[in-house]
């Protein structure tokens, strides 16, 4: 009797440990248990942990709860301003209820990929080109609108839609570097005449003040030498003074300066350069230095007027015909044009009676000047 109450006690025993190692279930924790007994749904859902089911009745399946990331493959449309692009994106989504992912659709998975592809062809034929280069966020919410609305009814949020990348053709990208590289010369061209105008300004600014300082053109010379000399150049070449090329130019002779200094009256001074060579005279050289001493004194102190007074000086001293002819006139009485003009009316008048005395005097030199021309 002990024996068979031991052998059934074992028995019963080893029933209960099938029983309970063919109706364990455990759960993880980022998932959710959902039972079918008989084909039936049950309303609770199993948590997180162990669980048992009734063997051969109950049907246990688990749903994840985590976030699932669906690539999208990339779809090829036309957009609104007529250009062929290909846009692949990504879907980031979850499930919020395992019965309805369950239940309502046959693969939520598959049902979120078909509707993301959709819906993306759908936006790229809405858009134009720049908002799918620039504008991306806005054409990711939308996009991600028109994905979760139907997704709502399948148990399925959409967390985000990204838009990963937008292929263009060839054609389009040559045209729109072209585009780029435009725009970019025409901001160059804008900055280099901005900054020209700018240089004027300023050059005009220096050369006002070189004007009113011309010991500063000197200076700003010898800074171009120096510069140019620390090149270690074998030829250098240095340019001729300003202010010798005016002192040069005042010192010409004019026109009618020997005429008008050829009366020692209309003039205050003594014997000048014009005058002497007016009236066969050899120039006075102290008369010659005095004045070319006198000119030199006019020019600025410093380094270019110090060498332009030095060579003055030095023309004075030679005796040099000429050098003050401008002054000799620009000094003269305004009786002088009168003068001038009188002095060459007489002369006029006394080759005219001369050539008549010449004719007078030779008879027979018009008879035979007549048979000559005969």
């Amino acid at each position: 009797m002990i024996e068979e109450l031991v052998t059934a006690g074992a028995a019963t025993a080893s029933a209960g440990a099938l029983y309970v190692m063919a109706a364990a279930r455990v759960v993880k924790q980022y998932e959710r248990g959902v039972v079918f007994r008989l084909g039936r749904l049950l309303p609770e859902v199993r948590r997180p942990g162990f669980t048992l089911v009734v063997p051969i009745v109950d049907r246990l399946h688990k749903v994840s709860l985590q976030i699932i990331t669906l690539p999208i493959p990339a779809q090829e449309g036309i957009t609104r301003d007529n250009v062929t692009v290909r846009v692949d994106a990504v879907v980031y989504f979850k499930v919020v209820n395992p019965s309805d992912a369950l239940v309502r659709v046959e693969d939520y998975r598959f049902a979120v990929s078909q509707m993301a592809q959709t819906s993306l062809r759908s936006i790229i034929g809405k858009s134009e080109l720049d908002d799918l280069l620039s504008n991306r966020e806005k054409l990711n919410q939308g996009l991600e609108l028109m994905i979760d609305n139907p997704a709502v009814e399948w148990g399925v949020t959409i967390d985000r839609v990204e838009i990963k990348d937008v292929s263009l053709p060839e054609t389009m990208k040559r045209s729109m570097a072209r585009q780029a590289e435009a725009d970019r010369e025409r901001r160059a061209r804008v900055i280099n005449a901005d900054a020209e105008l700018q240089a004027s300004k300023k050059l005009a600014g220096a050369a006002q003040v070189m004007s009113e300082q011309p010991a500063a053109l000197q200076l700003r010379l010898l800074q171009t030498v120096v510069a140019v000399a620390a090149e270690k150049n074998s030829t250098l070449v240095l340019p001729f003074p300003v202010e010798l090329l005016r002192f040069l130019e005042r010192a010409a002779p004019l026109p009618g300066a020997q005429v008008a200094g050829a009366s020692p009256a209309s003039s205050g001074e003594g014997a000048t350069a014009a005058t002497a060579a007016g009236a066969g005279e050899t120039a006075d050289p102290e008369a010659l230095a005095a004045q070319a001493r006198e000119l030199a004194g006019e020019f600025p102190p410093g380094a270019s007027g110090d060498v332009v007074r030095q060579l003055l000086e030095g023309l004075g001293e030679k005796g040099v015909p000429g050098l003050v002819g401008e002054r000799a006139v620009s000094e003269a009485e305004p009786e002088a044009p009168e003068v001038l003009a009188e002095a060459e009316g007489e002369e006029r008048t006394d080759s005219a009676d001369e050539a008549r005395d010449d004719d007078a005097g030779e008879p027979g030199a018009s008879p035979g000047k007549g048979g000559a021309r005969g």
